[in-house]
């Protein structure tokens, strides 16, 4: 069924309004996948925050021009699966993963603002880490000397005590 004029604007406009704050586009061809798989896809999505959509290629390119994913229209060919993510790997990662487990899922390429990746760029995106697990990293690094002081200043106290125990021992004997 196609849409008229009116609710093309409206599906750009959702798209803009997507793209605005967007960090990564991913996009993979979809042809075959059965209607099971893709429902399991869109939850893997919605749970990662990550937007999916099935367009036309001609409002994709509407909805990107004027951003910084701009440089994506000329991969825009073909039956194509949109995925915009405000995290940059949560897309890459969930379509990567994805396909891993179904060969009818076929990445085509992706964007981050002001860069075209290839396949290989979604891939090794996709290989990072996600935005928590660096946090964490970040964190534990950024702990470690703090933990490390206060184990160097519970120590002198400790030996302290140990050196009275050790006279206290010696003069009980």
């Amino acid at each position: 069924m196609s849409l008229n004029r009116q609710e093309k604007t409206v599906v750009v406009e959702e798209i803009s309004a997507q793209v605005a704050k967007a960090q990564s586009i991913v996009i993979a061809e979809y042809r075959g996948l059965d209607v099971a798989s893709v429902t399991v896809l869109r939850k893997q999505a919605r749970e990662s925050g990550v937007y999916l959509r099935v367009l036309k290629n001609t409002l994709a390119r509407r909805a990107v021009t004027g951003t910084p994913f701009e440089g994506l229209s000329s991969q825009l060919t073909g039956p194509l699966m949109y995925a915009i993510s405000a995290d940059p790997v949560a897309a890459a990662k969930v379509l990567s993963d994805f396909a891993k487990s179904n060969d009818k899922l076929v990445l085509k390429g992706g964007a981050l603002p002001n860069g075209v990746m290839s396949v290989e760029g979604v891939k090794a995106l996709a290989s990072l880490p996600s935005r928590e697990e660096l946090l964490a990293k970040l964190l534990g690094t950024m702990q470690a000397p703090v933990a490390q002081f206060v184990r160097t200043l519970n120590e002198v106290p400790t030996k302290f005590v140990r050196g009275l125990a050790a006279v206290r021992d010696k003069q009980a004997a």
